[in-house]
């Protein structure tokens, strides 16, 4: 988009609305309630899936090409929370949530809070933990679990919520346990899951049947999907979400019933950013539609 080309005065106050209307949303509970309009769409693209697309405002613009009007952060995208906001507003684009490291929540969250309130997201995601913060007992993961129970009700002081999301070494198993579920009974209710199926299949673990353990404490699945094994090595054997082997007929009846708000379109090292976002939010336009049966 060429920013020295002049607009029109009605898409400047279309703007200034829109950028009023996210200053609203930083308001307590606000964004919540937004997730919760039955009008809205529940799909959102995870901006991970378009690091390697240019700018910030070229990410998003491919998300709303895609026909998107959510976003999940990474952090803070690496601009200001002002800067956010125009690009938002600019895109017509709303934030569902946003992945923050552990650390982060450690160690910085008053900047974290202050960041994420003034661009009206109130969901705040653990995507990962290095390999030196993984535990390697059921009593690892409990402690850990407290902990992050602990940043949650912090979190809650500001009306903010805080949820997990998984990959496959949190399928590891304690006396018949995963790790995942360890951790976040831990944790208590305040701290929600983001389940990444792809991952849980690739933990051993049946995504279907897993998504039971979720029910009340979903906020999000993943939307993504493996390829047939051996194949699409090049994304790291993942491919778009209905393009590879797990069963969406299943998983999607699977995760409304565990009461997901949003299903956040994602691909670890995709080949066409722009077609897994397309292609994945036209499949769970379709199947997302389609009446229960």
């Amino acid at each position: 988009m060429n920013h020295n080309t002049a607009r029109p005065l009605a898409a400047f106050r279309r703007r200034t609305l829109l950028a009023c209307l996210g200053a609203a949303l930083a308001l307590p509970g606000l964004a919540h309630a937004q997730s919760q309009d039955p009008a809205a769409s529940p799909v959102a693209a995870q901006m991970y899936t378009l690091r390697d697309v240019g700018s910030l405002e070229q990410q998003f613009a491919a998300v709303e090409r895609a026909g998107i009007a959510s976003v999940e952060l990474v952090g803070d995208q690496g601009v200001e929370a002002e800067e956010m906001n125009a690009l938002l507003a600019e895109h017509e684009l709303s934030v569902s949530s946003s992945h923050v490291p552990l650390d982060d929540l450690r160690h910085d969250l008053d900047d974290v809070v202050a960041f994420h309130r003034a661009i009206g997201n109130d969901t705040l995601v653990i995507p990962y933990l290095a390999e030196d913060e993984r535990p390697d007992s059921a009593e690892g993961w409990r402690a850990l679990g407290e902990e992050i129970g602990g940043l949650a009700s912090r979190l809650a002081e500001h009306d903010m919520r805080l949820a997990y999301h998984n990959h496959d070494f949190e399928m590891r198993t304690f006396d018949g346990r995963t790790a995942l579920e360890i951790l976040l009974e831990a944790a208590g209710p305040e701290v929600l899951g983001e389940v990444d199926l792809a991952w849980v299949a690739r933990g051993g673990q049946d995504p279907a049947e897993y998504l039971e353990h979720f029910d009340g404490r979903l906020f999000a699945i993943h939307a993504k999907d493996n390829a047939p094994t051996g194949t699409a090595e090049d994304q790291r054997g993942f491919a778009i979400i209905g393009q590879g082997v797990l069963d969406w007929d299943e998983l999607l009846p699977a995760a409304r019933e565990a009461g997901a708000e949003v299903y956040v379109i994602e691909h670890d090292q995709p080949k066409d950013a722009q077609a897994v976002l397309t292609e994945g939010n036209r499949f769970l336009g379709e199947a997302l539609s389609a009446p229960a049966e």
